[in-house]
């Protein structure tokens, strides 16, 4: 046992509801001089792969999974990458799986353990859960909201900056009679020593037992139907101004049914491509990677939530193109 564990693989589970900065947290981890070589693993609730395109363009290896949840749908794939990862063992010494923001952890900690390959390579380092606290009252009553906070090792109490100290402390009173054992930190934009977040060694297999007795069970896990997403892709040049009218006035009328979107964009045919990002009624735009010589320019976006008209979109974000 103890040979096994110092060859054993740590593993991060990074998971968090929707937009509550899980990507933010994991560019950091990929940029942060901590001496590790990670590999990373993005699972994507939609058609269209935006997540892997936000992550910083490092040297690390980087998997992407989309069309499906961790949990359910594609948990066959994460075991699969798992094993075609095993293949370029000598690249890295740490795995971080950024899961969908509607992922129940469960199942997703359950892989290591029902798993013969993922057992006998891996140690489950820590569930570190990134919550949004400004947004996550209005999610509070969804079950995966809910599991990500139970089953975390490590909660960042994300966006600070936009909440009084008084409901940061009403907050952070309700997740801790949820979840005594967890380490709780406040931050902005995930700021954290990697340190707090990395080989902390953290994950008790009692503790979430103690949770959850049956997690290991292979049981279907089920969504709230009525969450789902709209997935544009277009190509063509955009035109700024159009685009951000169109935007702040969607906002306006579905914010609130818009709980996350994101989206890579060729805006007025700049070098670099433009990447937008939203919470319901907040929006952040700014320019991303160059885009490549030959590389094909396309504009790809991608909408969660409830209430929305694909077809209205995809016409009112047609209108936001420059004609040819």
């Amino acid at each position: 046992m103890p040979n096994r564990a110092s060859s054993s693989i740590p593993v991060t589970i990074l998971t968090g509801y929707l937009g509550a900065g899980k990507t933010t947290l994991l560019n950091r981890v990929l940029t942060y001089q901590h001496g590790k070589r990670v590999a990373v693993i993005v699972n994507e609730f939609g058609e269209v792969g935006i997540d892997s395109q936000l992550v910083i363009n490092a040297d690390e290896e980087i998997l992407e999974m989309n069309n499906g949840c961790i949990c359910c749908t594609v948990r066959g794939d994460l075991i699969r990458i798992f094993s075609d990862l095993m293949l370029k063992r000598e690249k890295f010494d740490h795995l971080v799986i950024e899961t969908t923001g509607l992922a129940d952890p469960a199942p997703v900690i359950g892989s290591f353990f029902v798993d013969d390959v993922m057992r006998n390579h891996t140690q489950l380092d820590a569930v570190v859960t990134v919550v949004d606290a400004l947004h996550i009252w209005s999610h509070w009553d969804a079950d995966e909201a809910q599991e990500q906070i139970a089953f975390a090792d490590v909660i960042l109490l994300n966006k600070t900056d936009l909440v009084s100290l008084e409901q940061l402390e009403e907050l952070e009173q309700r997740i801790r009679s949820m979840t005594p054992f967890a380490k709780i930190y406040r931050t902005q934009n995930c700021d954290i020593d990697m340190d707090a977040v990395l080989g902390i060694k953290a994950f008790d297999l009692k503790q979430v037992l103690s949770i959850d007795p049956e997690f290991l069970k292979d049981d279907t896990h089920e969504h709230d139907e009525s969450v789902y997403s709209v997935s544009i892709v277009e190509q063509g040049i955009v035109s700024g101004d159009r685009f951000n009218r169109w935007l702040n006035q969607l906002v306006q009328v579905k914010g609130t049914d818009i709980f996350r979107m994101k989206g890579i964009l060729d805006v007025d045919a700049e070098d670099r491509r433009f990447v937008f990002q939203g919470v319901h009624m907040l929006l952040d735009g700014r320019p991303g990677r160059p885009w490549q010589p030959g590389e094909q320019r396309k504009n790809e976006m991608v909408f969660i939530g409830r209430n929305l008209d694909a077809a209205q979109l995809k016409q009112e974000f047609r209108a936001c193109l420059l004609e040819a």
